[in-house]
């Protein structure tokens, strides 16, 4: 009551005239800092985060910025048991952690035992062999102490709160290692020394002891995560007590020091050094300088001079001596023990500013200086204290806001919300600082969710949790590997691969029995040559969709080609319907795209790319034998798809269409190509299904005679000249998504493989399709995602309904998702599209596996054309064979690696051929117009 009764004096006083609290403010002006002051260091702090973490600039940075490689937060599952030593203060402590894995929904527990540990003035400044050997044996003492067995292994997890440079958790760098210590340690002989090398080879000269050092990590990482443990939103780390520093998890792409892109790491800022360069000299107050002039590191660690509890005490003596010997306080009185360093701490600071008691406890630390303090000398001292914790508190709030701006503008988030784990005498013991931090980071940044958890034994405990979290991330990529390794094809596998295909494609040519590779004939005698001209329609049926075109091509010196077209969608209930629907359908879109180009009164030559296997009888007639990609319609395999157009046209009875040519998308693709490139005599479809077509010698086509001479017939033995060995071939379509039917491909097939054949519309079939071909790679994705979470790999090991959908997870998340340009958060966006709420571990798995699928697709593909070109090569009695491979289809033009991968396999594997891949454009419906054209022309001459 007293107390409240003198601020309510003071407070009517200062209404009449100045006292001494508002001197108080004149004088320290300096340390009073404003909110545009306050962001102005946050952004000069950004600014030397960025030097710090650029390899060109971070040798001259002050703040190191420097990496941890702890690469993810706890999430709850970790365990085990292991023992701590905590090195950082006046003492250290040595600690058995048991982290227990959560149940259901708990996030798991720790329990801990400890004892601490003085350390001996002498060897603070002593050597560093004698210091570590006391933390050893003290380890020692520990285990007898707890009954802990002297012979089992048992991990150790080491605090150092101290700046190190790691190279990795358990191994500090040999350019770097301890950069510098601080909070009055001058150990001899470690500094630039590999301190975990150190501390192993103490244990080992105390003997007796069977330990295993598994990470060495600093007070901050282990405040955070500490409080990851129980707050997943927990991804930085600030300490306020003797000493300051702050990390957080930086996007692992912008810290030069590390190799790799992929994830985030944790980077320890080290920012009590901020200023040490100068960039704080206008901030910095004549007491600061006396400060840091009479540390034991002048010159060094500016920023943790200004704000950390070591310091804070030394800058109210040195204000209060200052005032005092000018006047301003006790009458101008001067003690001796006011002029001793030291003789104002932390604690006072705190007792100082308490709410009830701060008035009080000020005027008795005042006379324990030998002063006799006034009232106003009281309340003016305490005013002292307030300014200078209250700019410690804004200092940090700075720094922190900057952090967290980076970390937002990291992840490009419109909404943000993140939780700081806080440890640190500073932040525990005074009674008004976290308060003031709280306000002021929420008034620097309004719109950020910001919640500051208080760390729990913050520094041992995290350090028990980074070890967990690095044993769980090492069992968890190892079970990964395990299973991506079944997609992982050896050469010895790809090489199997090669000589399935071609034994595949040489049986399919004799004809002789049942083949998995069926070798159609297209009747496509020839190439264009570039003397095709005049207007011919292309109708193209291959997937979901229906196009249909009108083609104008005109020869001269340089042939040229003008498309116009639309596009038509085929609805789900056409595709497995009645074939009659569905070919009354295409009927219809031509109707439509005859009206829309006015030409419906013109019988137009037709060509119709029909992108299933068909049996062709001759260049007009194809037998469908059998659907793919879905479709399904009934009363259509095993009949002529070009009459059952010609029949739908009737019954529509409003043009007339002359269907000159069917052909496979594949040959039309090929054709496509060949028209701009000579060369090409190789067509390939990489999409949502995959083919291959070429060009054979007709020697080698063992089909039946009836089929010969309808090719005589057609009139390819008038058109041969003389050296023109094309006439005397013919274009195959291979049908090579076959191969594997008979159990050729068993030894490559996964069990995700399985399940996506099993529950596909043709169970058995096109077996290579299903491990090549676009619509099946995100199938075979979901199932190897579904299986991971399931055995708690992936996604917290929450199996979701989504999860469970088929076709959910589409190709095209693969093309984005291993897109070279998309960041992790981006990855983390399109998993939240199809509601699966990933963290960033789990968004690099699901990125490999995307990986490992589509390459091996991409591998598949390869060795297959590395059997046809051999093929060919040998055909040809040649050494050296160069050709032109003319591709269409998705996955090839938007997969953002298919295509490498594709043609290094094939180089690899064929190495005396030389193969050129050309992309087509509008290549199937072009190649099916130039099909016609070349029909004609025969049918001409």
């Amino acid at each position: 009551m007293f107390t409240l009764q003198l601020f309510s004096f003071l407070f009517s006083k200062t209404q009449e005239e100045p006292t001494k609290k508002f001197k108080v403010d004149s004088f320290l002006h300096t340390m009073c800092l404003h909110d545009d002051q306050l962001r102005d260091i946050s952004a000069r702090f950004q600014a030397e985060m960025k030097k710090g973490l650029s390899a060109e600039s971070n040798a001259a940075a002050a703040i190191k910025m420097l990496p941890t490689h702890v690469r993810s937060t706890p999430d709850g599952s970790e365990r085990g048991q292991f023992l701590v030593l905590d090195l950082g203060g006046s003492e250290f402590k040595v600690l058995r952690v048991n982290v227990r894995e959560g149940m259901g929904i708990r996030r798991g527990g720790v329990e801990m035992e400890e004892r601490s540990y003085p350390i001996p003035q002498e060897l603070l400044v002593g050597r560093g062999a004698e210091l570590l050997d006391h933390v050893s044996e003290s380890l020692k003492d520990f285990l007898h102490e707890k009954n802990i067995s002297l012979e089992m292994k048992h991990p150790l997890a080491f605090t150092f709160s101290f700046p190190c440079e790691l190279s990795s958790l358990d191994q500090v760098t040999d350019q770097g290692s301890l950069l510098s210590w601080s909070k009055n340690f001058r150990a001899r002989g470690l500094q630039g020394k590999d301190v975990v090398q150190a501390l192993r080879d103490a244990i080992g000269r105390t003997g007796g002891m069977n330990t295993e050092v598994l990470a060495m990590v600093n007070d901050t990482v282990a405040t955070m995560m500490t409080c990851g443990f129980e707050d997943k939103y927990c991804e930085v780390g600030l300490i306020i007590g003797t000493g300051t520093n702050a990390c957080y998890m930086e996007e692992l792409r912008h810290i030069d020091l590390v190799e790799g892109d992929e994830g985030r790491m944790c980077v320890n800022t080290e920012w009590g050094a901020f200023g040490d360069d100068g960039a704080l000299n206008d901030y910095v107050t004549e007491f600061d300088r006396e400060v840091d002039a009479a540390s034991n590191n002048p010159g060094k660690q500016i920023f943790e001079k200004m704000v950390s509890g070591m310091y804070l005490g030394e800058l109210v003596r040195l204000v209060v001596l200052k005032m005092a010997t000018l006047g301003l306080l006790f009458a101008g009185h001067v003690s001796n023990t006011l002029r001793t360093k030291g003789k104002v701490t932390i604690a006072h600071v705190a007792a100082m500013e308490e709410y009830k008691h701060g008035v009080e406890n000020t005027r008795l630390i005042l006379t324990d200086l030998d002063l006799t303090p006034s009232l106003d000398d009281c309340i003016a001292v305490q005013h002292v204290s307030t300014i200078v914790s209250f700019r410690s508190s804004n200092l940090v709030a700075a720094g922190l806001a900057a952090i967290l701006t980076r970390i937002k503008q990291n992840r490009k988030l419109r909404t943000f919300r993140i939780t700081v784990g806080v440890d640190g005498t500073l932040y525990k013991t005074h009674p008004q600082y976290p308060k003031r931090l709280h306000k002021v980071v929420q008034r620097l940044l309004p719109e950020y969710q910001v919640r500051f958890v208080l760390s729990d034994s913050g520094s041992s405990k995290g350090a028990a949790l980074v070890t967990a979290v690095a044993q769980r991330l090492a069992s968890q990529k190892r079970k990964v590997d395990e299973t991506l390794s079944l997609f992982r094809l050896s050469s010895e596998q790809l090489q199997l691969v090669k000589a399935r295909m071609r034994a595949g494609l040489e049986a399919g040519l004799r004809g002789e029995g049942p083949s998995e590779i069926k070798m159609l004939p297209s009747f496509v005698s020839r190439p264009p040559d570039g003397t095709e001209h005049g207007k011919y329609l292309a109708l193209d049926l291959g997937g979901t969709n229906f196009k249909v075109m009108l083609v104008n091509f005109k020869k001269g010196l340089q042939p040229s080609s003008q498309v116009y077209h639309k596009i038509y969608t085929i609805p789900l209930e056409k595709m497995q319907g009645t074939g009659e629907e569905l070919f009354d359908h295409l009927a219809e879109c031509v109707s439509d795209f005859l009206d829309y180009m006015g030409i419906k009164n013109a019988r137009l030559p037709a060509g119709f790319t029909f992108s299933f296997p068909c049996e062709q009888t001759a260049i007009d007639a194809g037998t469908l034998v059998s659907w793919t990609k879905g479709f399904k319609a009934t009363d259509c395999e095993g009949h002529d798809v070009v009459d059952m157009l010609r029949d739908a046209i009737k019954r529509r009875n409003e043009f007339e269409l002359d269907i000159a040519a069917v052909a496979n998308d594949t040959v039309a693709t090929m054709m496509s190509c060949a028209y701009e490139e000579p060369q090409c005599e190789i067509g390939l479809i990489a999409g949502n299904g995959t083919n291959v077509c070429y060009m054979e010698e007709l020697k080698n086509i063992k089909t039946t005679e009836q089929k010969k001479r309808q090719m005589q017939d057609d009139g390819s033995d008038g058109e041969r000249k003389a050296g023109d060995a094309r006439i005397q071939t013919m274009c195959i379509n291979t049908e090579w998504g076959g191969l594997g039917d008979h159990g050729s491909l068993d030894e490559l097939i996964t069990p995700y493989d399985a399940e996506v054949d099993l529950n596909s519309l043709n169970p058995g079939n096109q077996r290579f399709e299903k491990l090549a071909g676009g619509m099946y790679l995100g199938e075979v994705v979901r199932q190897t995602l579904l299986d991971l979470t399931s055995r708690g790999l992936l996604f917290r090991g929450n199996v979701t309904d989504a999860l469970k959908t088929p076709g959910i997870f589409q190709t095209k998340y693969l093309s984005q998702i291993e897109s070279d340009r998309m960041a992790l958060l981006q990855v983390r966006s399109i998993l939240q599209g199809i509601r699966l709420d990933s963290t960033c571990d789990d968004s690099i798995i699901v990125k490999e596996v995307c990986g490992a699928v589509s390459r091996r697709a991409a591998q598949l593909c390869g060795a297959g054309m590395a059997a046809l070109v051999e093929k060919i090569r040998e055909n040809r009695g040649l050494d050296h064979l160069n050709i032109t491979v003319g591709v269409a289809g998705t996955l090839y033009k938007l997969h953002p690696h298919f295509s490498e991968v594709l043609q290094e396999t094939a180089r690899v594997l064929a190495p005396q051929c030389h193969v050129t891949f050309v992309q087509s454009e509008e290549g199937r419906g072009k190649g099916a117009a130039l099909i016609t054209a070349v029909t004609r022309q025969k049918e001409e001459m």
